[in-house]
């Protein structure tokens, strides 16, 4: 009843941009935090960027001055800006959103369904 839809991963040359967008559809009452989550082949998934209701913003460290995650609350989107992008940051890019379902109340945390981003060298 929820689903979390992300677009624009792709492959992208060291020191250009991109930027991904996850919106959230379905039986929502209200959104609290968005974020999102990465996972290199090999590697623990990790956190990116997380953004709070109220704005409040969490980056990792690598991404930190490079990476701007932002949201629209009345599109249920969030958008994570990737600018000066590196090889390292070469992954599959998750969308996170904690979701407070309509009418019943219940509080879940969904996935989105993870879109690809590569950086070449």
């Amino acid at each position: 009843q929820v689903q979390l839809a992300e677009f624009w991963g792709g492959l992208v040359q060291a020191g250009g941009s991109l930027r991904l967008s996850c919106a959230a559809s379905g039986s929502i009452f209200s959104i609290n935090d968005m974020g999102w989550y990465r996972q290199a082949p090999g590697k623990q998934r990790e956190l990116v960027a997380r953004i709070s209701s109220g704005g409040d913003t969490t980056y990792v460290d690598s991404v930190k001055g490079r990476f701007a995650i932002s949201r629209d609350n009345a599109k249920n989107t969030v958008y994570l800006q990737m600018n000066s992008l590196k090889p390292e940051d070469t992954a599959v890019y998750y969308c996170n959103v904690q979701v407070v379902r309509f009418r019943s109340g219940f509080f879940t945390t969904e996935w989105g369904q993870g879109t690809q981003v590569t950086v070449s060298s």
